[in-house]
């Protein structure tokens, strides 16, 4: 009985070797058949909230590194002085509309003269009261136009959050004066993450968009994300012929028997992501792509 449970055992013990071994195989020919770089990092958009006009904050709706909606209020500046401009536009658009009515009722006066009698109103006369009331017509325009702008204006004190994601950067409070067209706050779409693997330009020749990739982030190991290829990169910032002295080029020395290949961005394109898994801008990844070649 023991000869047999020590067989047994030695058994068991192959078999968990052969499938250690197994599984390690299938991984280095996967390395070995498949284009792979530790050279990745999760990208996203981010956007650069800034106000459309200026004044100081009265009110600031988020805290740094909170999830918003899209419409979620993230701060508002003080919309006194706006709502006084809106006011006054109001007021001057009431007056031109009262002035082009007064212009319209001595043009048809006068028009109703000279139809009578010709004579009693000079063609001059005729033309001037209708250049005014045309002329006034043009101011009722211009002040439609500038209480349209005066709203909007007012409309820009409250900034929303343009799509749903996190806020970051907040290094404002209540009382900070808001620059208009000055990003005043960051916010990471949280819809939008890829993946940029930058591979050997030596690889990029291996594989083409829709291939599968396999994505590892350094955060979660355990928790491979699946993608597919979308695009490459056409160009990379060269590293010399900057003009340098007397405006010539500046060109490195290059050592023939050290070549380091240039690496291209790959844009990897994620699917679903796992359960548990939150993707964050700049986390470190590797990338493999399941290329057939």
């Amino acid at each position: 009985m023991k000869f047999l449970k020590k067989l047994s055992l030695s058994t068991i013990n192959l078999a968990l070797i052969a499938a250690v071994a197994w599984y390690a195989y299938q991984a280095f020919q996967d390395y070995i058949h498949n284009p792979w770089t530790r050279d990745g990092q999760v990208r996203g958009q981010v956007i650069q909230v800034a106000p459309r006009i200026s004044g100081p904050v009265i009110h600031v709706g988020v805290i740094d590194n909170q999830y918003v909606k899209q419409g979620d209020l993230l701060f508002e500046i003080d919309p006194k002085p706006f709502e006084v401009a809106v006011a006054q536009a109001e007021a001057n658009l009431k007056r031109a509309r009262i002035n082009a009515k007064s212009l319209k009722i001595e043009w048809d006066r006068v028009r109703e003269i000279y139809e009578k009698d010709a004579g009693a109103v000079s063609q001059k006369d005729l033309n001037r009261r209708e250049t005014n009331y045309l002329s006034s017509l043009s101011q009722i325009d211009v002040a439609e136009e500038t209480l349209r702008n005066a709203q909007l204006n007012l409309g820009y004190t409250k900034v929303y959050a343009a799509v749903g994601g996190y806020v970051s950067n907040i290094n404002f409070q209540i009382g900070t004066q808001a620059v208009a067209n000055q990003p005043i706050l960051a916010l990471v779409d949280s819809r939008s993450f890829w993946v940029f693997g930058y591979f050997r330009e030596s690889q990029i020749g291996r594989f083409r968009i829709g291939d599968p990739a396999r994505v590892t982030l350094m955060a979660y190991p355990d928790s491979p994300l699946q993608g597919t290829v979308e695009s490459l990169g056409w160009g990379i910032a060269p590293s010399d012929g900057n003009p340098g002295a007397y405006l010539l080029p500046s060109i490195k020395p290059v050592f023939q028997w050290i070549r380091l290949a240039q690496r291209i961005p790959v844009r990897i394109k994620l699917e679903e992501i796992p359960e548990g898994v939150e993707l964050r801008f700049g986390l470190t990844a590797s990338v493999m792509v399941m290329s057939d070649s």
